[in-house]
């Protein structure tokens, strides 16, 4: 493998950055500061596209910067594994662009421009880490994406926001501090902490405790951001951030920024050979296959769909670690083809999630019933994207985990094909009742499906998640399953046709349509703050009491907050699209007019969403959302149908394959 000196990794690494400053200096003018953002996401992506037939062709393009510390040198290189990371990070940055200006319009949401220089601020640091060629480089640009994806996770400004940021930094940077001590003992015991295709020699032959020690530091460092059991709960809870950023923690760049270090550990610094030798393959592929199926089946009670979506990402990126634990061509090709098979799959099921809410402003799974006819090229998008997650054939989801059975095989483990086939099936358990009841049921006529009967999987869970579970042995609750703890499924399904009220919704003081009673409660009665009634009691804006806000031994802060709170940033803060200052009284009146006019569902109910007491209203493909937001959704499906059909045309599977071959010289 050839090396040429380069300004190009540097550049696509810079240009983020650049970035950053022309979208602070035209905050005030949001279509600028937009245009910038795309112009951006469109340069650096180009820039990181050209690299790819160097790469694929065995010749590498390197950014030397010079000493970092002695013996270190800080330099950038565009080699075939990095670019997988590289060109996905740059691509999916283009496609969220697009889709973050319908987001962040359509909800009105604050500090926009701190947006959006964060988000470029994170693509950054990403393809550093894509770049990086030793690990120096690697934890300094991985501790970097931690920094700059925090105002992301916090964006709320709520207290339940903040208290996931401080989860997410205490957690990441307690893996970057084990990362750091495992570069320490690399160094330490070999001298040397460069990436070398098939590992670093002198590892081989250091002592087997050192070297056991060095690969769990590092494995286990990167392993936090990759969230494997039992260092996985900060990822739930950083849902509670504006759905495009979920998408970028899930698809883009902090998760798979994890299970990149691991490949990195695997592959180019302690080698096969050597993990093989080491006996410290097999437990790693024991990990990720526990959190395999220990994430999917909570991911089968969980009403609020991003949460669901956040354990169905536990699990799925722990394929691409029991790829890299195997350790056989086949399985390591199936590893890191999921990067971007997962990418494109879960960005287009987050993107889906957040037209949803934008749209209709509904979060759960229960008050999906029938959203299909509301919704149905987004709905349509999540149902192929299902499939694909599930693997079904010609989908992403398919080729890399037909590489995963072949290898697991290969490998002389079967049992871990059992885990792949029946992480498949609870897949369809938690995927396929969403895209059922909301294309072929009704709100009144969703019916409760049971899916699992035993405490781990909770004491009784509708498929359409109406039912919550009593006891969360998992110790992570759904922010919003306590909502509406007093509704049971005969409730839910009690309304007539004429949206009439049920007698849980009598009881409550409310209509069916979620409205207060007056005849029956007085709003007034109960506007005591906790501090003025003494209580701690907390009130929603019309005065009424909030429902079950107790928490459970198990619950953290964070799912506490986020019961008693259980709302967005877009209830509580104006849109910087306007000059806080201006006095265009016009202007704010044709924004709220325009507001009103496309989202005219929503004042059938209230911010907590479901359908209205009229029932969804029929909409035709394209007149559901804007096209900021569906343009994305189709591109992302249409990336993952490509990549189940042409994986080769989608280049990615032939960087794994040079990848692969550069490291076990198997030719596929």
């Amino acid at each position: 493998m050839s090396e040429i000196d380069s300004l190009r990794p540097l550049a696509a690494v810079l240009l983020p950055a650049f970035g950053i400053l022309t979208i602070v200096a035209s905050h005030r003018r949001p279509n600028v500061r937009e245009g910038f953002t795309i112009l951006t996401a469109l340069a650096t992506f180009g820039i990181v596209a050209s690299l790819v037939p160097a790469a694929l062709s065995g010749t590498v393009h390197v950014s030397r910067l010079g000493t970092f510390v002695p013996g270190v040198d800080l330099t950038l290189s565009a080699d075939p594994l990095g670019m997988i990371f590289a060109l996905l990070a740059s691509a999916l940055w283009l496609i969220t662009s697009f889709y973050s200006i319908g987001y962040m319009r359509g909800l009105d949401e604050h500090s926009q421009t701190r947006y959006f220089a964060a988000f470029a601020g994170s693509v950054g640091a990403a393809l550093g880490v894509a770049f990086a060629s030793n690990l120096v480089a690697l934890y300094v640009f991985y501790e970097l994406l931690t920094v700059a994806t925090y105002p992301l996770v916090a964006h709320d400004e709520s207290d339940t926001a903040r208290a996931a940021g401080r989860k997410y930094l205490t957690y990441t940077f307690g893996g970057g501090v084990a990362v750091l001590a495992g570069t320490v003992l690399v160094f330490w015991t070999t001298g040397t902490v460069a990436f070398t295709p098939g590992g670093i020699a002198d590892l081989a032959a250091a002592d087997p405790l050192l070297a056991r020690a060095a690969f769990a530091l590092l494995a286990g460092g990167f392993g936090v951001k990759a969230a494997l059991i039992p260092v996985h709960s900060w990822l739930p809870d950083a849902m509670v951030a504006p759905t495009p950023v979920s998408g970028l923690l899930h698809a883009v760049a902090v998760v798979k920024s994890g299970v990149f270090g691991i490949a990195r550990v695997v592959l180019d610094v302690f080698g096969p050979e050597t993990v093989a030798q080491l006996g410290v393959g097999l437990p790693l592929a024991a990990l990720a296959a526990v959190t395999i199926v220990v994430s999917s089946v909570i991911a089968l009670r969980q009403d609020n769909l991003k949460r669901r979506l956040a354990y169905s990402t536990i699990s799925q990126l722990s394929y691409i670690v029991l790829g890299l634990g195997l350790l056989s061509p086949a399985a390591l090709i199936g590893g890191l083809l999921h990067i971007p098979a997962h990418a494109f799959m879960k960005l287009t099921l987050f993107f889906c999630a957040g037209a949803i809410h934008v749209e209709t402003h509904t979060d759960d799974i229960s008050d999906m019933a029938g959203i299909g006819k509301r919704m149905p090229l987004t709905m349509a998008a999540f149902g192929v994207a299902s499939l694909g997650m599930a693997g079904l054939p010609l989908l992403a989801g398919f080729v890399s985990k037909w590489y995963l059975l072949i290898g697991s095989i290969d490998s002389g483990t079967a049992i871990f094909a059992l885990v792949l086939l029946t992480s498949g099936l609870l897949n369809i358990g938690y995927f396929w009742p969403i895209v059922y009841q909301a294309f072929f049921q009704t709100p009144e006529d969703s019916d409760a499906k049971p899916l699992v009967e035993f405490p781990i999987g909770g004491a009784r869970l509708r498929a359409d998640g109406g039912e919550r579970p009593s006891d969360d042995s998992d110790g992570v609750d759904d922010a919003s399953d306590e909502r509406n703890d007093s509704s049971t499924t005969d409730e839910r399904t009690d309304r007539d046709a004429t949206g009439g009220p049920t007698a849980a919704d009598e009881v409550d003081g409310r209509t069916a349509d979620g409205t207060l009673d007056d005849q029956e409660i007085d709003p007034e009665a109960f506007v005591d703050t906790p501090e003025e009634s003494g209580s701690g009691v907390p009130v929603d804006a019309a005065g009424r009491v909030e429902p079950d806000v107790e928490p459970s031994e198990e619950e953290s802060q964070v799912e506490i907050e986020a019961r008693i709170e259980g709302d967005y940033a877009v209830d509580r803060n104006p849109s910087d699209h306007l000059d806080a200052d201006s006095d265009d009284d016009a202007a704010r009146e044709a924004e709220a007019d325009h507001d009103v006019d496309d989202h005219d569902d929503h004042d059938d109910h209230d911010h907590h969403g479901g359908p209205p007491a009229s029932g969804w209203e029929r909409r035709v493909l394209g007149a559901e959302s804007t096209w900021f937001m569906l343009g994305p959704i189709t591109a992302a499906v249409a990336g993952a149908v490509a990549l189940g059909v042409a994986p080769r045309g989608m280049v990615f599977l032939a960087l794994v394959e040079r990848v692969v071959f550069e490291v076990t010289g198997v030719v596929f």
